[in-house]
């Protein structure tokens, strides 16, 4: 009896202990090493309706005259300030270069009311006036900053990604271009928004192995739970914005990082006096926002080494005309 109760012991420790090891190998992530940053991040609020919304503002040192806006928005369960980190500072560090100010704003309880009506999570379900947000901040910029309005842009990952289409679509006088990382557009069945006001520049940055926004199109989850419903496939994705903006013809395409395990390729559509939409395709990349710094959880997937996705995005920005 005794060494049976032993070899249970002795199973139920190397059970626990390999429960260890894999949640230290898939879901922790790491910053490898913070850049030197010479802004300023301010933590601040503001009241709508009965809620208050609190935000991230990064304000680099060398702050452009009318400087252009970049709104980065989160993904599911997050805030700004995690966003932040898992975008590797990046994005303050291309501010600092740049001049331009970022705004990280958080989703309640950690969520965005996107387009997707099957979501169930608490800002879908109680209907948050998310666009009304967002809109409100910008404005709030503009008058208190000096942003200028030919130049607010809004980025988002994964649930963020969806918000940002949601941006383009329902508020297009207030955005000039949106990336989507890891978001595809819902199906017909699973769209809640209004259809879209007006053509804008659109980036789609999506991983072919992405294990919870699958590129091939079909139903979104978290691992198997918190159904969110169908989306287009990656490139039904990208050829519906096209069409939107009155984009046609087959996109030129090139190469952006070295061919192997994890690789990344560009699709552009760029005809001119129409908004552009390009494609960023992540070979045998997952649910993430590629990028050198931080070490995202590897329950997500992997990432292209070589390619510095918040550099790709405001490269895109950066270039449309204002």
């Amino acid at each position: 009896m005794r060494i049976a109760i032993r070899v249970v012991q002795g199973l139920i420790a190397l059970l626990v202990l390999m429960l260890l090891v894999g949640f230290w190998w898939y879901l922790p992530g790491e910053l490898r090493h913070r850049p030197m940053l010479t802004g300023t991040s301010e933590d601040s609020s503001i009241r709508l309706a009965e809620r208050r919304r609190s935000y991230v503002l990064y304000t680099p040192r060398q702050l452009a005259q009318r400087p252009a806006l970049l709104v980065v928005l989160h993904g599911s369960m997050s805030n700004g300030e995690r966003m932040r980190r898992d975008s590797g500072y990046r994005f303050d560090a291309l501010a600092d270069r740049d001049g331009f100010l970022v705004l990280y704003p958080d989703g309640v309880e950690g969520h965005w009311n996107d387009c997707r009506k099957a979501a169930t999570y608490s800002a879908r379900r109680l209907n948050i006036d998310d666009v009304g947000f967002l809109s409100a901040m910008i404005e709030r910029l503009q008058r208190e900053r000096g942003v200028d309005p030919a130049r607010v842009f809004v980025a988002g990952y994964s649930n963020g990604g969806q918000m940002a289409l949601r941006m383009a679509a329902e508020a297009a006088d207030k955005v000039d271009g949106v990336a989507a990382v890891a978001a595809s557009l819902p199906s017909a069945d699973n769209d809640a928004c209004q259809p879209a006001q007006q053509p804008k520049a659109a980036l789609l940055m999506n991983g072919t192995r992405d294990p919870i926004n699958p590129y091939a199109g079909g139903v979104v989850t978290l691992f198997g739970f918190g159904n969110r419903g169908t989306v287009l496939s990656t490139e039904d994705s990208a050829l519906a914005l096209a069409r939107r903006n009155g984009q046609s013809g087959v996109p030129s395409q090139d190469r952006l990082t070295s061919v192997g395990p994890v690789w990344a390729e560009r699709q552009r559509w760029n005809v001119a006096g129409a908004a552009p939409v390009e494609l960023v395709t992540v070979h045998g990349g997952g649910h993430l926002l590629p990028q050198p710094v931080y070490r995202p959880p590897r329950l997500l997937g992997l990432a292209d080494p070589d390619l510095d996705g918040p550099a790709e995005i405001w490269r895109f920005f950066s270039e449309l005309p204002h």
